[in-house]
């Protein structure tokens, strides 16, 4: 493998990979972050990597599962571990979203792939609470502190939709709370909101506003926690504040809240957004502002910059090309109206393969710029529920890291999709293959894994010291050879880059002139190498098919 000289490799990389030690360049001056040009992490909590096996089994979760459908360890010491070794860092990563941390279930269930737990952190029985297997408050507190530390911002994934399903250890909160049919169809906005999702999935009331109590066994939980008292007061402190009434969403408004005002998470992933009510993430909104503000307000020491806080949704199957709007087939809803900064884009992984990377890049750049001004879209390639992913046998992870890592909006890597880790799993029903543990093992011992981590973290790194990369206006410079520019300009703040694709081994001429000037000293942080600018062009010899040049 050729010496690379742009990028210092995570502290693990470094350790079990000797010979692929490099020389680490100086960064420049720290850039401004913006949610729109941002570069997030998302990994599930439970099989990310663990950092304390003494948390491993709780609440007798012991029975034998479906293949990957129990816990397997994974927690948030392991993931403060990895933010400290600069793992997120060297990837250029800024944000991290994980799964949802808080208590779920205790019970298992089978929907017909086996016994399953809420390893996934979807199953909620305690809002209030962060389930032991994946740690403590001190250990989110430390994960949010190390993570800011770095720059990284950290987003929480909010459930309002549902609780977890009713087993032998966990039963089915008041009908007052809940519904348990019917279960939706999903062809038209009444049957995909007011209904369950799946068979034994109970629907929260969303749409309700009438006054309910708290569930009995919630109640009987707290008091056997010595928490009852205190949690009531909080209650009956959020609802004097706010005038809400106590319907079922406005509880769960308030637990969620809480998570702002007491760690200073940065934003929120939020579930199973078609299936609420579009008002509900407009009072949610308004909630999460009021949170972040009096936790910036608490902690002036702490707060890392002006940007607000972030909502993204999750609007299944919703696509960059509807803009606005998403139809269900009766209605069409606008998600992003006084309520969500962007939405996951379903739609990419689809352009990708049907699309030449040149067309999509002046797709994106066009309806972001125009349909979708002042917000933004999170684009993915693979995921934990979609079953159909860009690249599951990780045959072109190289392709999928430029594709992803270079395409305008916000992008999302998948954990693994860094390290190739297959999303093929044999034994494996349903979306467990999707969610295997990450591939430590094989990234140490595998070269080839290795060389493809060295491709991510060089264009993640890009990334984020380049907002223009994910936030810019897209300009063709050439089509063949594929080059073309990225500039962004914000209040004072200004960069461009250009970048070059599908370029030719060795002796490389691009054209710059209408981004540099003659003079200019450009580096190309893909091979590390400079060139001045001379009668508008640069000259690089390189073994690489890519350039990414910034001025130095």
């Amino acid at each position: 493998m050729k010496r690379i000289l742009l990028i210092a490799l995570s502290a693990f990389f470094l350790q079990n990979c000797k010979s692929q030690k490099e020389e680490v360049v100086v960064e420049k001056k720290e850039t401004p972050f913006y949610w729109e040009a941002a570069n997030v992490y998302f990994l599930l909590t439970d099989r990310f990597n663990n950092g304390d096996k003494t948390n491993d089994i709780n609440f007798d979760r012991t029975k034998e599962t479906g293949k990957l459908r129990g816990f397997e360890g994974g927690d948030l010491k392991g993931i403060t571990e990895k933010i400290n070794q600069g793992y997120f860092t060297d990837l250029g990563i800024n944000a991290i979203w994980m799964t949802p941390i808080v208590e779920q279930i205790h019970g298992g269930t089978d929907e017909g792939t086996g016994v399953t737990y809420g390893f996934h952190g979807y199953w909620t029985k305690d809002w209030t609470a962060i389930d032991p297997n994946y740690g403590t408050k001190e250990d989110l507190k430390n994960l949010v502190e190390a993570a800011h530390s770095k720059g990284i911002r950290i987003l929480l994934d909010a459930v309002i939709n549902h609780t977890g399903p009713v087993t032998e250890k966990d039963p089915v909160w008041t009908s007052e709370w809940v519904r348990t049919e019917p279960q939706c169809k999903y062809d038209n906005y009444e049957n995909t909101v007011t209904c369950t999702l799946v068979k034994n999935l109970p629907d929260i009331k969303t749409e309700s506003n009438e006054e309910v109590q708290l569930p009995p066994q919630l109640v009987e939980k707290w008091k056997a926690e010595g928490r009852y008292e205190q949690e009531v007061a909080e209650l009956d402190e959020f609802f004097k504040r706010t005038g809400h009434p106590r319907a079922p969403r406005f509880y769960i408004m308030k637990w969620l809240t809480d998570y702002i005002t007491e760690f200073g998470i940065d934003g929120y992933r939020v579930d199973t957004v078609k299936h609420t009510e579009e008002s509900v993430w407009q009072e949610f909104r308004k909630e999460c502002d009021y949170a972040f503000e009096a936790w910036k307000k608490n902690n002036t020491d702490k707060v890392l910059d002006s940007n607000d806080f972030y909502l993204v949704g999750e609007v299944y199957n919703y696509g960059i090309s509807s803009g606005k709007a998403f139809d269900f087939g009766d209605r069409k809803v606008n998600y992003f109206d006084k309520s969500f900064n962007s939405l996951i884009n379903f739609e990419i992984k689809w352009n990708a393969k049907q699309m030449a990377l040149a067309d999509v890049f002046q797709r994106y750049d066009s309806l972001l710029n125009t349909n979708l001004k002042e917000y933004s879209i999170l684009n993915y390639l693979s995921s934990h529920d979609d079953g159909q992913p860009f690249d599951p046998k990780r045959e072109s992870p190289y392709k999928t890291g430029t594709i992803l890592l270079l395409t305008p909006g916000a992008s999302q890597v998948y954990y693994g999709d860094e390290s190739a880790r297959s999303l093929v799993v044999e034994g494996t029903i349903g979306d467990a293959t999707l969610r295997s543990n990450m591939n430590w093992q094989e990234l140490r011992d595998e070269q080839e894994k290795q060389k493809v981590l060295v491709h991510w973290m060089k264009l993640g790194r890009f990334r984020k010291n380049h907002p223009s990369v994910g936030a810019g206006s897209h300009k063709v410079i050439s089509k063949i050879p594929h080059v073309f520019s990225r500039s962004f300009e914000k209040g004072d703040y200004s960069d461009q880059v250009v970048i070059g694709l599908e370029l030719p081994s060795g002796e490389k001429t691009i054209d710059v002139s209408s981004v540099f000037k003659d003079g200019d000293v450009l580096r190309d942080t893909y091979s590390n190498k400079e060139a001045e600018v001379k009668d508008g062009k640069v000259n690089l010899s390189t073994t690489f098919s890519i350039v990414l040049l910034e001025k130095k």
